[in-house]
């Protein structure tokens, strides 16, 4: 078992940078920051939004939105640190391996399979809703349905082709190359901001001053507990939004393909955090204004596509702008799904340089430099997913992996400061331990909350991975294999 907590020497990984051939670099802080913002804003905004408001806090889910990003910007200083002291791909797990061993490595890079791959193919699903629902009549309801679903007459789905489609052709494009995808979601990023700020802007003159008070619901028969209506309902509300931040850490995967990461994650991390914040208070501030936040739960009225409902229903008008709503959501989950896709197949990358995983994913295109063959193998495993699963399966065991990780990270800060306190740092979170250990509690009071059912999935996925790390992963280990057969040759690819 002690072979399962040997570390990889952080000289060894700093040595890779040196490496020919290797990622390419080519991002610099303003194109991360437009990596953080692609993976931030999704879903989040339109639907975790409203659903807080109703379910929780009222207009006073603008303080769960600062409440939330306080949580996330905890660990976003410890994730900028790393990433700018290691800027190695892998994120999360390559911190790890470097301050806790192999096998806490190994397990938070199997976590972040459950959050990477799960999340782009729950997202490829909802992205086919919204595509059905804005061309109805374009691929016929058995082709775009899970074969678990039932619709209209009987009819029974064969497959969700929309969403196969989605993840290929973004797939496609990470293949083509970091700067090319990177370009695209740059575009994608600027079309659903500008949404959102039109939004705010005409929907700031519908706002009704009376939807703002109470500020704070008042609790009701249906609405009572500590985390109901209230200010608890606060802290609630901010355990509801805190998952429309997931996503920032996956910019700190692109750390081996960043110019001066030392100085452009720290940026790109904190600074698509700073931006999506700020979105957040403010578009919450109209949303609440332009409509009474109980509307939000009334399944008469705006429980389902609640932002486009309330634009339709106060803002005469600008029906149009509910169409545009679409077009923003579908341009999110786009990019937030190229993000989940990236940030994959680089920790598939490095786990894969360390002797983890069979040594295939760490394959680069002879032209694009980009990890093509991990990009297809995933692509098979998460458009099956895709294909063949609802949403309501896959999506609620996207954020334990993310939370998990998020812990281990800001314990990883503390451990590091202690076992080599002279490495050079060109970025460092300040007043440690306190901002690590708020962090790491901060999550963990997040993993508690979330639902047994999910917990209980995600644990099951756990084993499996613990069952693959000795039945495979430890045995092929770079670090193992080299403590075994010093005096045998040479290391080669499987």
């Amino acid at each position: 078992m002690s072979a399962a907590f040997r570390t990889k020497p952080l000289s060894t990984l700093l040595a890779q940078l040196e490496e020919h051939g290797g990622l390419k670099r080519t991002l610099g802080w303003p194109g991360l920051i437009a990596l953080g913002i692609g993976a931030v804003i999704g879903a989040g905004l339109f639907a975790r939004t409203p659903a807080a408001a109703g379910q929780n806090a009222g207009p006073a889910v603008i303080l769960s939105f600062v409440v939330a990003a306080i949580g996330c910007a905890f660990a976003g200083l410890c994730y900028a640190e790393f990433a700018a002291m290691i800027p190695i791909a892998g994120s999360a797990y390559t911190y790890a391996y470097v301050t806790m061993g192999e096998l806490v490595a190994w397990v938070i890079g199997w976590a972040l399979i459950l959050e990477y791959g799960l999340g782009a193919a729950t997202l490829s699903i909802y992205w086919s809703e919204y595509f059905n629902n804005l061309f109805p009549d374009l691929v016929p309801w058995a082709w775009r349905h899970s074969p678990l679903q039932v619709g209209p007459g009987g009819i029974h789905g064969i497959l969700n082709a929309p969403a196969v489609l989605v993840l290929l052709a973004i797939t496609l494009l990470l293949i083509k190359g970091i700067s090319e995808s990177a370009g695209v979601n740059a575009v994608i990023v600027a079309v659903k901001v500008a949404i959102v700020l039109l939004i705010i802007a005409i929907g700031w003159h519908f706002i009704n001053p009376a939807n703002h008070h109470p500020f704070v619901l008042a609790e009701d028969a249906a609405h009572t507990g500590l985390f109901k209506h209230g200010w608890g309902g606060v802290l609630g509300g901010a355990g509801v939004v805190f998952f429309a931040f997931i996503g920032f850490d996956a910019v700190s995967t692109a750390a081996q393909e960043t110019i001066d990461p030392g100085r452009n994650m720290p940026i790109g991390i904190l600074g698509s955090l700073t931006v999506c914040t700020v979105l957040y208070v403010l578009f919450s501030w109209v949303l609440t204004g332009i409509a009474p936040s109980l509307d939000f739960i009334d399944p008469n009225k705006g429980m389902e596509a609640s932002v486009s409902w309330a634009i339709k229903t106060y803002m005469p008008g600008y029906a149009w702008l509910s169409t545009l709503v679409s077009v923003a959501i579908l341009a999110g989950f786009s990019s937030v799904i190229l993000v989940m896709l990236l940030g994959q197949s680089r920790v598939f990358y490095s786990m894969s340089k360390d002797g983890l995983l069979p040594r295939v994913f760490a394959e680069l295109h002879p032209r694009f430099r980009t990890p093509y063959k991990c990009n297809l193998v995933l692509y098979i495993f998460v458009a099956l997913i895709g294909a063949l699963l609802p949403g309501d399966i896959t999506g609620n065991m996207t954020n334990l992996g993310t939370l998990f990780a998020f812990v281990l990270v800001c314990i990883g800060v503390m451990v590091m400061r202690r076992k080599n306190p002279g490495q050079p740092r060109p970025f460092r979170v300040p007043f440690v331990p306190v901002v690590p250990i708020l962090g790491a509690l901060f999550c963990l009071a997040m993993i508690i909350s979330v639902d047994s059912t999910s917990k209980i999935a995600a644990g099951s996925w756990m084993v499996i991975g613990l069952c693959v790390y000795f039945l495979y992963a430890g045995r092929h280990s770079n670090l193992g294999e080299a403590k075994m057969s010093r005096n045998a040759e040479p290391l080669t690819g499987d």
